[in-house]
């Protein structure tokens, strides 16, 4: 069975090559591949060429620049990563069947281990590719020999850490087993998993509080010293077996290295298998399913809770839309994905009434920052709950009788409000987190800065969901409306369109930052108190929101003129 999926896997992937290829006939993808080769010439290969000029030097690039320091922190990294695994809402597609696959294989003469080696070597080609692709093209200089390596290093991470993914994802959904066997099976991996962490970071938060009075290379020598001695060593041991070979500075060295590196892969394999088969045994519901011999696999019904939000008989017709793309995210939103921003504003409130450590205030507040100007600058962005996302339904709505400026305002203000409150509820923890980072910055500037950021966020989000529903009437084919839009031409056709939204939204918000900005300052004169630029901040949000309603206005008739053989439906 391993070389019958070798070879399915490489016929797929050569049909798919020969695919890639023949869509370059059409003008979007072909301009699309020129410019994304011009985009990695310029952005990986012509500095790599400088610094070959520059010279060569011996040995892995950075080995001699992380070292021992390298080996730690990543060792401990990687722990992490696993431990946080076990409360992750997100599961593993490993073992996701495709169509073809359960109507050609489920009914053969196949075992489950040999469907499960299946997928595990389906897998590889993309990891492989996923490995390859950073190792050639950061900017150093190595040689193609040792980049070659340094990508198989890569590879060997990637295939233990999805297919630790796997069985994580498997143990956990077979925790309340009733049986006992699948009881051990699924609690055991994740005791270990505890016990690790409490061995390793207790000794590591004792290093954590030390930050504030320590030098930078005294923490180094700290945490080399923890995850290198005692029962420290033992536990990180298979951790840094995985990023050794990335960190080594010599061919001698990696081959010394890879094989305790494969050890582990085949360790984490050989678990998931063993696992798999005990669950089957025990009677509980499998990982996968063997559809029945003769039929087609039916699509199981995603999980949706009932709303209770009903429609009004009357209204805009862009409450239509605003409520349909709001109970489409509602009914199959997963609760524990809110655990984070929850936990985040409990600290929030209760941290800043009891005040906790500072370090620990400053550094949630400098999260909650980070997080709010990635909400703003990056949301609409991949927020696409809009006219994207509905393109491929656009024969539908193009026969609602709803005007083509309504849809478009209708399609955007779910997602636009959404992100809009997020955006607001991570600057409020963030002002009331903001005494500990910015203990000398006064308490009314601190709070304008918040009430401006909270006027000026809603006028970023609701410009760029602007141009990006102009860009999806003008531009249907070029809109991943079924987020499948995967290649090399497909990366650059990205880059256009993310480089077309930060001009178009640098001429939708200047006027009115150029019109708050100077009002700003005439007032501060007048009365010197920050509080002045809170209204600046409203005129500014004002003329933006003047500008968004013309746009789509303007928008309505090419609405009406979308081309629906121009959309793109995906592969």
């Amino acid at each position: 069975m391993f070389a019958a999926s070798l070879y399915i896997a490489l016929c797929s992937a050569k049909n798919r090559m020969r695919m890639r290829l023949r869509r370059l006939r059409e003008p979007r993808y072909f301009i699309g591949a020129l410019l994304g080769a011009a985009y990695l010439f310029f952005v990986f290969v012509l500095p790599r060429r400088a610094i070959g000029r520059r010279g060569r030097r011996r040995g892995f690039p950075g080995g001699e620049a992380f070292g021992e320091a390298g080996l730690a922190f990543g060792s401990v990294g990687l722990m992490l990563m696993a431990a946080v695994a076990w409360i992750l809402p997100a599961t593993s597609s490993l073992f996701a069947f495709t169509e073809a696959e359960t109507d050609l294989l489920f009914p053969a003469p196949v075992s489950r281990r040999d469907l499960l080696v299946h997928r595990l070597v389906r897998s590889q080609l993309g990891l492989l590719f996923a490995a390859m692709m950073p190792a050639f093209l950061i900017a150093d200089a190595a040689s193609a020999f040792e980049r070659l390596l340094r990508g198989l290093a890569l590879w060997v991470m990637f295939a233990t850490v999805r297919v630790y993914f796997a069985g994580v994802t498997m143990a956990r959904a077979h925790l309340g087993s009733r049986t006992l066997s699948a009881q051990i099976a699924a609690w055991v991996p994740l005791g270990i998993t505890i016990a690790a962490g409490a061995i390793v970071g207790t000794p590591l938060i004792k290093v954590i509080r030390l930050i504030p009075t320590a030098s930078f290379p005294e923490i180094i020598a700290r945490v080399n010293e923890l995850t290198m001695s005692g029962l420290q060593a033992v536990v990180l041991w298979p951790f840094r077996a995985l990023i050794r070979p990335l960190l080594v500075d010599s061919v001698a060295s990696f081959a010394a290295a890879i094989g305790p590196a494969l050890l582990v892969l085949t360790a984490t394999i050989a678990w998931v298998l063993w696992a798999d088969a005990v669950f089957q045994a025990s009677g509980t519901e499998p990982v996968i399913a063997r559809a029945p011999a003769g039929r087609r696999r039916q699509a199981s019904a995603p999980r949706v809770r009932a709303g209770s939000l009903a429609l009004a008989l009357t209204g805009r017709p862009e409450l239509v839309f605003f409520w349909k793309n709001g109970m489409q995210m509602v009914r199959s939103l997963n609760l524990k994905s809110m655990l984070p921003l929850m936990i985040l504003g409990v600290y929030a409130v209760v941290g800043a009434r009891a005040g906790f450590s500072t370090n620990l205030a400053q550094a949630v507040c400098l999260a909650a920052l980070m997080l709010a100007g990635a909400a703003t600058l990056l949301g609409p962005g991949s927020v696409m709950s809009d006219l994207r996302g509905d393109l491929r339904h656009i024969e539908l709505l193009k026969t609602w009788p709803v005007g083509g400026s309504a849809v478009i305002r209708g399609e955007m203000l779910w997602p636009g409000a959404l992100l809009t409150v997020t955006t607001w509820f991570l600057l409020s923890c963030a002002t009331l987190l903001s005494d500990a980072a910015f203990p000398r910055v006064a308490l009314d500037w601190r709070l304008a800065f918040a009430g401006v950021a909270m006027l000026v966020a809603p006028a970023l989000i609701f410009a760029q969901y602007t141009i990006h529903q102009a860009a999806a009437v003008v531009f249907p084919g070029w809109i991943p409306s079924d987020n499948d839009m995967r290649g090399f031409e497909s990366m650059a056709q990205r880059l256009i369109l993310f480089a077309g939204v930060v001009l178009a939204l640098i001429v939708v918000v200047g006027p009115g930052a150029i019109a708050g900005g100077l009002a700003g300052l005439a007032l501060y004169r007048l009365a010197a108190t920050p509080f002045v630029f809170v209204p600046c901040a409203a005129l500014c949000l004002g003329i933006v929101a003047v500008e968004v309603f013309l746009a789509t206005e303007a928008l309505a008739p090419v609405y009406d003129r979308i081309d629906l053989s121009g959309v793109e439906r995906g592969d």
